[in-house]
């Protein structure tokens, strides 16, 4: 890896080791994990790579072969606020860790992402990658479900993304040619393997040259509204309810938004008929992977990548556009918008035997619809892939 060889550049010597955070793909259960929902996702074979090797004095030295700026604080000084470059997704990783067990040892390091950043969790990895290194240095052991609650905590804490738990526990949990099937609720999961007879499959992952961040997305606005729809279904059917900060969607029966839904004003009634269809094709999605009906399975993909676009109403014009591309595209079994559909990239099952024809096929569609995008626009393929490491 490049931050290997940069590692030894800038510090004349070998890293101590190499941590290994892969990116992650959610084929079903779309924006419905903060939400208490359930989802089918996978960790991919692209990630977040650091060299790293111990720091005696307490300082946390991190550069990032993606970004200019350095990255530099004391363990012991974390400010309480965000400053606001790419570097708070390790203050805040440093500072969730420290109020848990006291560190003694910093660390220098080289980041290297393998992929552009948007829609595959880049922060979440970034975050569970750096926390397994600062770990390692510091003698420390988290098991996997205390390191993916200190990552979430993490983000929504200090960076400020109200996200659910789905991007770090495929990050961590995730074996290579299984599916996670992940209960938000109760945390209860299955890795369910592919079936024998399915169709050969890999990832094409189609970068729309537009990167994104969470925070200044309308991602936090889109948890709102269906907390907003869950708090209201639940006053119209006379429901007890208690705080909104703890309501979710999870907590409203279906029958009671069956009988109430024509009553929420529109944004949340959309929200609230994309999650209810939602969490109903991540459960038919753990049944149809289970069979190995690759066909069907992405039928419900397409499907939900539909409702993304029509009931969460996320999505730029970019994106959308590739979402309909790949509905038209031989050789692609289903498709959707990966991660919360705010700019960054589209993702689909694809035949290997296919990914040539798949690949022209798509540039050529989009570039004539974005020519501007040109030489940022980008297509690759990848496989499943087991957690993180070291």
């Amino acid at each position: 890896m490049r931050c290997e060889e940069v590692f030894f550049e800038t510090y004349e010597r070998a890293p101590d080791e190499v941590a290994f955070c892969p990116y992650r793909i959610c084929t079903l259960g779309a924006h419905i994990d903060h939400q208490f929902g359930r989802i089918n996702g996978f960790a991919i074979d692209k990630g977040i790579y650091i060299a790293y090797g111990r720091k005696m004095n307490g300082v946390i030295e991190l550069m990032s072969l993606n970004f200019p700026k350095r990255a530099q604080f004391h363990i012991r000084e974390i400010p309480d606020e965000k400053v606001g470059d790419w570097a708070d997704h390790l203050r805040g990783a440093a500072k969730m860790l420290n109020e848990k067990h006291l560190l003694r040892y910093g660390l220098c390091g080289v980041i290297e992402g393998t992929l552009p950043i948007g829609g595959l969790s880049s922060s979440a990895a970034v975050i569970i990658c750096f926390l397994k290194a600062l770990c390692r240095v510091n003698e420390i052991h988290l098991d996997d479900w205390e390191l993916i609650m200190m990552a979430k905590k993490a983000e929504n804490e200090y960076v400020g993304v109200n996200c659910g738990k789905l991007d770090q526990a495929c990050e961590v949990l995730s074996q290579k040619d299984h599916m996670l099937y992940l209960d938000c609720r109760d945390d209860s999961y299955e890795l369910i393997p592919t079936h024998p007879d399915m169709p050969a499959y890999h990832f094409g992952i189609f970068f729309s040259g537009l990167e994104r961040s969470l925070a200044n997305s309308k991602y936090n606005l889109r948890i709102d509204e269906c907390k907003s729809a869950a708090y209201s279904l639940l006053a119209f059917a006379g429901v007890d309810y208690g705080k909104y900060a703890d309501t979710r969607l999870r907590d409203v029966p279906m029958d009671i938004y069956l009988e109430h839904r024509e009553k929420l004003p529109v944004p949340f009634r959309k929200r609230a008929d994309h999650f209810y269809s939602e969490y109903t094709r991540a459960k038919a999605g753990a049944i149809v992977w289970q069979r190995g009906d690759l066909a069907e399975y992405g039928r419900l993909v397409f499907e939900s990548g539909r409702s993304s676009v029509e009931n969460y109403e996320c999505g730029c014009p970019e994106l959308i556009r590739l979402y309909e591309i790949m509905t038209e595209t031989d050789g692609i079994f289903g498709g959707r918008f990966s991660g919360a559909g705010f700019k960054g990239c589209c993702m689909a099952l694809v035949d290997p035997e296919k990914e040539e024809e798949i690949c022209a096929h798509i540039t050529e569609k989009y570039l004539k619809s974005f020519p501007e995008l040109e030489g940022k626009f980008g297509v690759y393929f990848c496989q499943s892939a087991n957690g993180v490491k070291v």
